[in-house]
């Protein structure tokens, strides 16, 4: 087991700890991110900080390594890494330290990595730097090591450019690089963050096998607390920057002492629980084809308080939708047209003998109040035909309907929430001028009307009407996410499609933004596809759900059906590589995969 220590327990002589942290604390002016933090690491294990975004991990691996020199940080405490005093050690210490003792893997590779130079030759440079050895046997180490981390045919990969590589081979090339001069300790900050569960799980397993052949110790910094079961020996629970819990990850997953603890982790969507409000799905997907469910009018049909509370809405929602049901029932010849509808899409890219199809054949049907979720691999085509569905891509084949009638260009009423709310905010416009752009581009309001509009919208997706004039890096990930769905609200849609919306975000956010949909749902009656690599995300919010697979959908049907009893063998594997909370059965899935892929 690791040694963690914050106030003293195990562990506590001197100098036996590869990692010795004694009542850090680091400041950015007024801010402080790290506040009297103490741990130690020894050896060969693993400790995982884990938390929400703002908690300070980031904070404390950055620290490690003495990377908040020159910053302007104001760090106090000691912080001692293999056998280095950080705080005191000389510029030519810590170069030496970084890389040849310690070693870090950031959480977007692509920033980490020149665009401009081979791979293999941003390896051999940092092999150079620490071993000064020729040219030619520091080709030969990155070779070796790209190798040792899983990419295939090594030699010819050394020679391509970071562009040329997946997001997961991407990853393997960091820790390729991390492991070119045997370092003691690795620090992994949020490096499967990106990445879909397949390739997550591959990380992560091997980063295990890493960590058995060479006695690395290993420092995770991860918000996804399946991912730190998967991964290490204990766990450290942070919170603005202080420690609020500790141990054995078992016991700290397993029987959590501390009420924030519990509250994270009740937080975290699980693969194996059915989705709370599933009956309100169909019953208010029937319901809508006929009225607004929040404005159903005559008499209400009387449901007892604990029929409401076990669909997870209020008695008069839950009246609404089974008297509009019902309605519904009276006239079964009525015929109920979806709201969106894909005919045979197809989507190629490339020329010539390089063409391929990103989408091949893909036909679905969306009602109002419904929920699709769709899974599958990146590069298995879920964005290419969320962007079709909106009308930001033009179909090769097939057609986009809406409400019966094909469509083609955009459709101001199905609207988009991006993955990263960050690129899809201009930073020179405030947030309140990039949500008044659906209004204007209508042209039938005043600019007083508009910006009484967006107020509201801000107010109804849980921010303040006075942030309408503040820019987007004032404002946290779930915020900046929250911007993002009330822009989309503000055209007025039928439908929103929900490209990656929570994937960067850490459980307790990315739980605010799911159930702010879902509210949104409930109240306007919107059609949502939601596209996710994140399957436990995707089964707590749909209704059906699609997986698809190298362009086409490999398996669909209801959320609860496909997840309990999926029939195609790429919807099993998908789901075995969900991490699991509990590190017995983490461990058992990751034999079962070492035993899968020696066959």
């Amino acid at each position: 087991m690791s040694s963690v220590k914050v106030g003293g327990s195990r562990g506590d002589r001197p100098g036996d700890a590869l990692v010795e942290v004694g009542d850090l604390s680091v400041a950015f002016g007024d801010l402080r991110a790290v506040d009297g933090l103490s741990f130690r690491l020894e050896k060969g294990t693993a400790l995982a900080l884990v938390g929400e975004s703002g908690s300070g991990k980031s904070t404390v691996a950055s620290a490690l390594l003495g990377l908040h020199r020159g910053t302007g940080a104001h760090v106090d405490g000691s912080v001692r890494v293999a056998g280095v005093d950080v705080g005191a050690a000389s510029d030519d210490e810590l170069r030496r330290l970084r890389g040849a003792k310690a070693a870090m893997v950031f959480q977007d590779p692509l920033s980490s990595l020149d665009p401009y130079y081979a791979v293999g030759d941003q390896i051999a440079e940092v092999y150079r730097v620490h071993t000064r050895v020729s040219r030619r046997a520091a080709r030969t180490r990155a070779v070796e090591v790209l190798d040792r981390v899983g990419i295939a045919g090594a030699a010819r990969k050394s020679r391509a450019r970071p562009h040329e590589f997946s997001g997961g081979m991407r990853q393997r090339a960091l820790i390729a690089m991390a492991l070119a001069c045997e370092p003691e300790l690795l620090i992994a900050d949020e490096p499967t963050t990106a990445l879909d569960v397949t390739v997550q799980a591959q990380i992560l397993d091997l980063l295990h096998t890493l960590r058995e052949e060479t006695g690395l110790a290993l420092l995770l910094v991860t918000h996804d607390v399946g991912v730190a079961a998967e991964s290490v020996d204990d766990v450290l629970v942070m919170r603005h920057g202080r420690a609020v819990e500790h141990g054995p990850v078992g016991a700290v997953l397993g029987a959590p002492r501390e009420a924030y603890t519990r509250e994270l982790l009740g937080a975290v969507p699980r693969v194996d629980a059915p989705r709370v409000a599933t009956a309100v799905g169909e019953v208010s997907r029937t319901a809508a084809a006929v009225a607004d469910v929040s404005r159903v009018e005559g008499p209400v049909v009387d449901v007892s308080r604990s029929e409401a509370a076990v669909v997870g809405v209020s008695r008069a929602e839950a009246a609404a939708a089974v008297a509009a049901s019902r309605t519904v029932a009276a006239d079964a010849s009525d015929e109920v047209v979806p709201v969106l509808e894909a005919v045979g899409l197809r989507r190629e890219f490339g020329r010539g003998k390089g063409r391929f199809a990103a989408v091949d054949d893909v036909s679905l049907v969306i009602h109002r109040g419904e929920t699709l979720g769709v899974v599958g691999e990146s590069g298995s085509g879920k964005t290419t035909l969320g962007r079709m569905l909106v009308g930001l891509q033009e179909p090769t084949a097939g057609s986009v309907r809406y409400e019966g009638r094909e469509r083609s260009g955009v459709n101001p009423a199905v609207q988009m929430v991006f993955q990263d709310p960050v690129s899809s905010l201009n930073p020179r416009r405030s947030v309140g001028e990039s949500i008044a752009d659906p209004l204007r581009a209508r042209g039938a309001l005043s600019e007083e009307r508009i910006r009484g509009r967006v107020r509201d919208l801000l107010e109804r997706v849980g921010l303040e009407a006075a942030h309408y004039d503040r820019y987007p890096h004032e404002f946290s990930g779930g915020q900046r996410q929250r911007v993002g769905i009330a822009r989309a609200l503000a055209a007025e849609p039928r439908a929103i499609v929900c490209d990656e919306p929570v994937s960067a975000l850490d459980v307790t956010t990315q739980a605010q933004v799911v159930a702010l949909l879902a509210e949104l749902q409930r109240e306007l009656g919107l059609a949502l596809v939601f596209v996710a690599h994140d399957l436990a995300v995707v089964r707590q919010v749909s209704d059906r759900v699609a997986v698809m697979r190298r362009g086409r959908i490999v398996e669909h049907g209801p959320a609860d059906e496909v997840y309990e009893s999926p029939r195609d063998p790429y919807t099993r594997q998908l789901l075995a590589a969900v991490p699991a909370l509990d590190p017995q059965v983490a461990a058992e899935r990751r034999t079962a995969r070492r035993e899968l892929a020696v066959v």
